[in-house]
């Protein structure tokens, strides 16, 4: 049973069940986990300056207070009033410890999502604690989320800012407050996401966090009384056929951009085309919707690096045969390294890196596109690199191949390839990689093939996880064509007139010039 006593006039929307879990019994001893680090000893005079992991995410998750919210729901759940008294002491040690601006206090205690993350703790703290500093607290966050200045229209944080601001207005009693965060992340929704449904944040994973959190957006205004805008709700609908797609046959979001590889997206309809062009920068391909075993990739174009983007134009992800086989660098972390840095960078992705200087932020247009139900063609091109870089992929399916031709009118370049953790090296010979695991067989054609390598790489199956791939260069020519040939190992090939047939159990496919039929 609920036990909450309102002490104000002002409505008091508390999403407790959007708090993280605990280890309640750990909070109450002065531990807490955050960001996938070790427990930390917090006391009971807490240092809210310190970061003992060093790192970003863990910091930010300190000031934000939501481990204390979900104490005030335990309290609701249960009645156990220790639950409440640790959640004041702790989030009142807080407020008089981190005055805005004062001397030593940590960078994150009012960074503008620390704020964002922390108002609603403050409102759902406030229905059971009558206190002066509360009050104050809850008026100095409102001010701060209604400041323009401060507002990330268009991103997810400023969607967080939004349901804050219209959590704190409704409990201090200010309709403007409230009315404000309503127009603007409904404005900001038609910012950031397109009517196809994607997000400009670039990540897929971002889409996910934007859908949960537009819904407790939505339940938000409607538990301070007003109806949601059919705008808002539009858009946050869009946003399903975007996951949809992006979710690989085995229910985790391809980790396009800031997105760790194993983010779940679960309830998401698995209907429609089985291939989707998204003119916000994607192709997502899958042979059909609710089988494990279905083809899937995915593919890049679109504006210029932005956000939660990485420098991925070109690239693709390839699943068969229920396997992951194509992969790329992933998601690390937030932090300031050498290695997350590189997760971001052309050569984290199965693209084509051309000699001489690449620059950032360049977008790449779909030039054309031609999609049946057992093949499907698509033309990329953009002068990431100051000369025109052309990239055609083909998808068969049954049997599955995918083929990536890459080309530049003068100059060279080289294509890059990582495969899945899974699949280790079994064979090389020149222009033939057959990579496996098990009784599974995938192998990599390369033409020409004189120049190629083979190396170790380095990719991130999860947050602040790395895991050892093998990763394949091809010779450094002016034009390549990469085949992929899942569950077979060294295909027997014939060639003929500049066509290509790749004999395989499930049938021979044959590739023809400029790449874009199989037969």
């Amino acid at each position: 049973m609920f036990r909450r006593a309102r002490t104000t006039s002002g409505r008091a929307i508390c999403l407790s069940d959007q708090f993280p879990v605990i280890k309640v019994e750990e909070v109450m001893r002065g531990l807490v986990r955050f960001a996938g680090q070790p427990a930390v000893e917090l006391g009971t005079d807490v240092d809210w300056a310190a970061n003992p992991h060093g790192n970003r995410s863990w910091a930010l998750n300190l000031h934000t207070l939501r481990w204390l919210g979900r104490l005030v729901a335990e309290y609701e759940r249960t009645g156990e009033p220790a639950y409440l008294d640790r959640a004041r002491t702790l989030v009142g040690h807080w407020a008089g410890a981190n005055p805005r601006g004062g001397q030593g206090v940590s960078p994150w205690a009012w960074a503008e999502h620390a704020v964002a993350l922390r108002a609603p703790v403050l409102v759902c703290l406030s229905e059971h604690v009558r206190a002066r500093w509360l009050w104050d607290s809850l008026a100095a966050h409102g001010e701060l989320l209604a400041d323009p200045a401060l507002y990330r229209e268009g991103h997810n944080h400023g969607l967080d800012q939004d349901i804050a601001l219209l959590a704190v207005g409704c409990r201090l009693g200010r309709t403007r407050w409230r009315d404000l965060a309503v127009r603007r992340m409904t404005a900001s929704a038609e910012l950031a996401i397109d009517a196809q449904g994607v997000l400009h944040e670039q990540a897929p994973r971002y889409g996910l966090y934007v859908h949960r959190r537009l819904g407790v957006a939505l339940r938000a205004i409607r538990e301070s009384g007003a109806e949601p805008p059919a705008r808002l709700v539009a858009r946050r609908a869009a946003l399903e056929a975007y996951v949809a797609h992006a979710t690989q046959p085995d229910g985790r979001l391809v980790p396009i951009g800031d997105g760790p590889a194993d983010v779940r997206a679960v309830g998401f309809p698995c209907e429609g085309p089985v291939v989707r062009v998204f003119d916000g920068g994607y192709v997502f391909g899958r042979t059909a919707w609710d089988d494990a075993a279905s083809a899937h990739y995915s593919i890049r174009f679109g504006p210029g690096r932005r956000l939660h983007g990485h420098e991925d134009h070109l690239g693709v992800t390839y699943n068969a045969h229920g396997r992951r086989i194509l992969v790329e660098a992933g998601f690390h972390s937030y932090e300031h390294t050498g290695y997350a840095q590189w997760t971001r960078s052309p050569e984290a992705h199965n693209v084509p890196v051309v000699s001489g200087t690449f620059r950032p932020g360049t977008a790449t247009r779909l030039v054309s596109s031609a999609i049946g139900p057992s093949r499907q063609s698509f033309e990329l091109a953009d002068d990431a690199y100051g000369v025109p870089r052309t990239r055609r992929v083909l998808v068969c399916h049954n049997p599955d191949l995918m083929a990536v031709h890459d080309s530049v009118p003068s100059g060279a370049l080289r294509s890059l390839w990582h495969f899945d953790p899974s699949l280790r090296l079994v064979s090389r010979r020149e222009g033939t990689i057959v990579l496996g695991d098990g009784d599974f067989h995938v192998t990599l054609l390369q033409f020409p093939g004189a120049g190629q390598a083979v190396r170790p790489g380095l990719i991130s199956p999860g947050y602040l996880r790395t895991s050892e791939v093998v990763t394949v260069l091809s010779p450094e020519t002016a034009r390549v064509l990469t085949v992929i040939v899942p569950g077979v190992a060294e295909p027997s090939l014939s060639r003929s007139d500049g066509s290509l047939t790749v004999r395989t159990p499930g049938g021979p496919v044959t590739l023809q010039p400029p790449y874009s039929q199989c037969g």
